[in-house]
């Protein structure tokens, strides 16, 4: 039966552009104006780089940068652990009691106001008169993007053959070595899509950041809506052009490290 090439019409071909143009074409434009010479952000001045160095020479917004990076790094850290032991507990626990409720708190973050997530904590750290601070943070963090992970690695769990597993078994391995050696590299690119996903939440989040952040340990969301309400600076729109530009280099590091791996198993595969 033969296959027809899928033609494009024009109709699809302008959905496509005009839906490609609704999502990229704001940053397009912030990219262009973080260059911009004038100091006012609707006013074109000439190209300059002025605000990148405005941006490096401002110790407050460096400070709040590192601590959305440490953050970051930390909470989705925490997250694919706790996440992936939980995808884990959910996929190959299947009969044990309380599988249900186990579930149902461990998404109930994904369906929740971020408002309520952050007044929980908040209330939860003040009545533990925790200071808050990075700790504070880096558990809240840790809290939201743990269950995007565990629905991430669930579902690459659950396409997976036990019986592989089994064969490792079968040939003389415990069940923790079979699991590392066998099914580990299998959802190995779930649990890295899972902390990069984590990671880009934590460096995203506001509300919940504001609920249990303290005093000089503002993150860099917190940071850049204080600047806004205030005017919009072009220093931020070189700030924004940054993680935008980091966001990117680290997708096509990722891309290209999940084709070498894909390659590699192509390779080993027996003929």
């Amino acid at each position: 039966m033969a296959v027809h090439p899928l033609r494009l019409s024009r109709f699809n071909v302008t959905s496509l552009v005009l839906g490609l143009a609704f999502l990229y074409l704001p940053i397009v434009i912030l990219v262009i104006y973080s260059f911009n010479a004038s100091r006012l952000v609707t006013v074109w001045g000439g190209w300059s780089t002025r605000w990148y160095t405005e941006f490096f020479n401002d110790r407050a917004m460096l400070d709040a940068a590192w601590m959305s990076l440490r953050v970051g790094v930390v909470s989705a850290t925490l997250a694919t652990l706790l996440g992936t032991l939980a995808a884990i507990a959910l996929t190959r626990g299947a009969g044990f009691r309380g599988r249900m409720l186990m579930s149902g708190m461990l998404y109930a973050p994904l369906v929740m106001p971020e408002v309520i997530t952050g007044l929980s904590l908040l209330l939860l750290f003040v009545a533990l008169d925790a200071g808050r601070g990075f700790v504070t943070v880096t558990i809240a963090h840790t809290t939201l993007t743990m269950c995007f992970v565990a629905v991430v690695v669930q579902s690459r769990l659950a396409g997976i053959d036990r019986s592989l597993e089994e064969a490792a078994m079968d040939l003389g391995r415990d069940p923790l070595r079979a699991f590392i050696a066998v099914t580990l590299p299998l959802i190995w690119p779930a649990i890295a899509a899972g902390w990069m996903l984590a990671f880009t939440l934590s460096l995203d989040d506001l509300v919940i950041a504001s609920f249990t952040t303290g005093p000089g340990s503002a993150t860099l969301p917190i940071r850049i809506y204080s600047e806004v309400r205030l005017g919009v600076k072009p220093e931020i729109n070189a700030i924004c052009t940054l993680i935008v530009g980091f966001i990117a280099v680290v997708i096509v590091l990722a891309s290209l490290v999940s084709k070498l791996s894909s390659a590699r198993g192509e390779s080993a595969a027996p003929l």
